[in-house]
């Protein structure tokens, strides 16, 4: 068979754009934070992950500015060899400050973080272990490593201990998993994972893409359960609360140098752009000089959450401003997209294997900047589509 055949076969993009219901790669033509242009039209923006407002702070901005005429618009290079520079190191050391580590390892995107640092810890002897519902990476780092992947039920603790009884004491033993799970909101429960890492002798790596910025007053799961010493490892991307791109992980200063060494996603790939690097500094100290944006964050999730609850929608478990809208079928999951999205509400619309079959979501999220007026005209927006499509 013709290797391109199953590209020509593809048609499920074409059959959904027909149908005005292909809710992917929508070119917006200009972002403000908490609204966005499209085709001339202003849209309530409920489906970023710009937690915490930053992409559009003064001095967020300011940095990234300045970055480019000190240092250029690229290194050209892996840092492994001509691509290092002195302000990447200088984040590093306030990265680790940061989630209270020893040191702290940048790459140039947050997938590669996850790519290069398990596949370099887990040789073939070794077993990784995943909750169910892990982020893609965290599942394709595991795949690139030579070992062994078992996985439990999400948030399972019962099930992760009857998966960690089964393992042979000789092997080398990594468990990772999300911290603030992207799709529902929802938080692992550290403090009885924790326990059995150790009783079973197994490291545990956190990641924390999306609970950096919002909880533990911004520095994440661990601080958030005040259990940072007894994790290993924690990763985050630069994607989300710090307004940039890229990612990095922290740890103990041996176990940092060695992925440092190892990563060939590190090794083998550009370092991070300057203007990128220094939006990340900056980022870190608006968090230091206003704590008061977690509040808002804290405080505009809640509210939406309530009004959620209120008009009758399922919220899922979620705790945080990454609120859900179960929904369970694909296809009114695409028409309550496409109706809020034409009524000037941009959600993200999540499907299998997102998220499990009968658990067809709209992902909803909010950010510290948004205000009480788009607030509720989200809400009475959601009220209205929800009625006309038989949801509430």
């Amino acid at each position: 068979m013709d290797l391109f055949t199953k590209c020509n076969r593809y048609e499920d993009a074409a059959v959904a754009r027909k149908a005005g219901t292909y809710p992917y790669f929508i070119p917006l033509d200009r972002s403000e934070g908490t609204e966005v242009i499209f085709e001339g039209r202003r849209i309530i923006m409920c489906g970023s992950n710009n937690y915490l407002g930053l992409t559009m702070h003064p001095k967020v901005r300011e940095a990234a500015k300045n970055a480019i005429d000190l240092y250029g618009t690229s290194c050209t290079g892996s840092r492994f060899l001509n691509g290092n520079m002195t302000i990447i190191e200088e984040l590093e050391r306030e990265l680790a400050w940061w989630v209270g580590k020893e040191a702290a390892l940048v790459f140039s995107t947050g997938m590669q973080v996850n790519l290069g640092t398990i596949s370099s810890l887990i040789a073939k002897e070794d077993v990784v272990i995943l909750d169910k519902e892990d982020h893609a990476s965290i599942v394709d780092g595991a795949r690139l490593g030579m070992g062994k992947i078992e996985r439990f039920r999400h948030n399972d603790v019962g099930h992760l201990e009857r998966v960690l009884k089964s393992l042979p004491d000789e092997a080398g033993k990594l468990l990772v998993m999300d911290g603030l799970f992207s799709m529902e909101g929802d938080i692992a429960p550290l403090p009885e994972i924790i326990p059995l890492c150790e009783k079973y002798g197994v490291r545990l790596m956190v990641d924390d893409a999306h609970a950096m910025g919002i909880i533990g007053e911004g520095h994440g799961t661990a601080a958030h359960f005040g259990v940072t010493d007894q994790v290993d490892l924690i990763m985050s991307t630069f994607s989300k609360s710090f307004a940039s791109i890229g990612g990095f992980v922290a740890g103990d200063f041996p176990v940092i140098d060695y992925i440092k060494h190892h990563a060939r996603s590190l090794i083998f790939s550009a370092s991070i752009p300057p203007a990128n690097t220094a939006t990340v500094l900056a980022a870190l100290q608006v968090m230091r000089n206003e704590p008061e944006m977690f509040a808002n964050l804290k405080a505009n999730g809640d509210f939406m959450r309530e009004g959620f609850k209120a008009l009758g929608f399922d919220t899922g478990h979620s705790v945080t401003p990454i609120i859900p809208i179960i929904i369970g079928d694909n296809d009114r999951t695409f028409k309550m997209w496409r109706d809020l999205f034409d009524a000037g509400v941009f959600v993200n619309p999540v499907i299998a294997p997102a998220t499990a079959p009968g658990r067809q979501l709209l992902r909803t999220s909010y950010m510290a900047t948004h205000t009480r007026p788009q607030m509720e005209r989200v809400l009475e927006t959601f009220a209205k589509v929800g009625r006309a499509n038989g949801l509430i």
